[in-house]
């Protein structure tokens, strides 16, 4: 079966995180996607984490599937000669080097562009062009404290807390990977290549606009009732933290299972929704709170809402997470158990949907990854393994042109 992105080839000159997820994504859809290394020691989260002696890490196993390795040495003439051939074949350069990078490496927009008119440019950055921190090196946790991620995290009487999921850098990915999908489209209008630019610190804030809201709502009202701070509590002129409360103005909280004090996991979180209430009243035998006027509305519940939850938590002290999740959603009742790292690995209808699979690689054995999370009627993406250093170097040096005795030439002076 052809995938969309056939034909569309892609330099790949990302390290790290953010920008391999983005190259990794449009590989999975179908773009001949090449990752252009540094001889003799690649990507650095080959070696980042390892867990298998000599054999490339799980961090880079998992981001850089589907793609193949082209080992070059850009500061060599020889290897610049070859980067100039592939850009000129290419649709896509992909980057996320330091301010500067490419323009040192004598390939400045303007070369590019020279080169390659129909070429689009993608670099994932830490803040935007003329930001005052632009200046700034950025990583994971550093996008999610300037996107605003860390102030609205975590419980209201402890400091900022970073997320476990990759606010940073896969978002940013994603979202670069829009931008290049939306940038081809518009080749095909104009014919013109162009640069794409997405900052962490943008794709962070992106997935706050919530507390954006919320923050805009603070300074009219004075308060936000939906948070755990309403009624009791007092509001300062910034948005809270508000521990495991929900974001959408439905109350809601992680909640003890059975099993909890030996389990760190035995919860659940439970959202006491408006439409929700009559059936959580008959699903924890409660009919009489349905009509009482201290639990009937939203606005008569949030004085009491820890004890209506500590009402919920005597009922699923007998329960186990999964138990209780199986009751509850007979009754429509918005609610999930919460999941380890390993309950997700091991869970079947994640494994038969492609969200997880086991890919065999040459120096690993099986491991497992995430496949895509978007997925299509008329195409399900095959994940392959991640490229052995350099493994493709031979191929990608025939595919423009260069003869065996110029790659035994190029080898030897290790410029590839």
């Amino acid at each position: 079966m052809s995938k969309p992105l056939e034909g569309i080839k892609i330099i790949d000159f990302t390290h790290v995180q953010a920008g391999p997820a983005c190259t990794q994504l449009l590989a999975w859809f179908g773009a001949d996607v090449i990752k252009v290394e540094r001889p003799g020691s690649g990507d650095v989260t080959r070696n980042q984490l390892r867990d298998i002696p000599d054999a490339d890490a799980l961090y880079f196993t998992m981001l850089n599937s589907n793609k193949k390795s082209l080992t070059l040495d850009t500061k060599k003439p020889e290897g610049k000669e070859v980067l100039e051939k592939l850009i000129r074949e290419s649709d896509v350069l992909v980057e996320n080097f330091g301010p500067g990078a490419l323009d040192r490496m004598g390939f400045s927009w303007e070369r590019l562009n020279e080169l390659n008119p129909k070429m689009i440019v993608a670099s994932v950055k830490g803040f935007s062009d003329g930001h005052h921190y632009d200046d700034l090196k950025v990583y994971e946790n550093v996008a999610q404290c300037a996107g605003g991620a860390a102030s609205t995290t975590g419980f209201w009487d402890g400091p900022p807390t970073i997320s476990a999921a990759a606010l940073g850098d896969s978002n940013t990915g994603m979202h670069l990977a829009i931008g290049i999908l939306t940038a081809l489209i518009g080749r095909d209008k104009t014919g013109k290549g162009q640069k794409v630019a997405v900052s962490m610190q943008d794709s962070v804030l992106n997935l706050c606009r919530v507390k954006l809201r919320d923050q805009q709502r603070l300074e009219r009202v004075g308060y936000l009732e939906e948070y755990p701070q309403y009624p009791h509590g007092e509001f300062s002129d910034v948005v809270p933290r508000g521990g495991n409360a929900g974001g959408g103005g439905q109350p809601g909280w992680v909640l003890k299972c059975k099993g909890w004090e030996t389990d760190p996991n035995a919860y659940i979180y439970f959202t006491i929704q408006g439409h929700a209430w009559e059936p959580i009243c008959k699903a924890l035998g409660k009919p009489e709170w349905i009509d009482d006027p201290a639990y009937k509305t939203a606005e008569a519940r949030q004085p009491h809402i820890f004890e209506i939850f500590g009402t919920i938590e005597a009922w699923l002290a007998d329960k186990t997470k999964f138990e209780a999740v199986d009751i509850l959603r007979k009754f429509d009742i918005p609610c999930a158990p919460v999941l380890t790292m390993k309950e997700l690995a091991n869970d079947p209808s994640l494994r038969a949907s492609g969200t997880i699979v086991e890919v065999p690689h040459k120096k690993r054995g099986s491991y497992l990854t995430v496949g895509s999370p978007i997925k299509f009627s008329d195409m399900k993406p095959e994940v392959t393994a991640s490229p052995l250093l350099g493994e493709h170097t031979d191929e990608v040096l025939a595919g423009l042109g260069y003869s065996r005795q110029d790659i035994f030439s190029l080898r030897e002076i290790k410029a590839v």
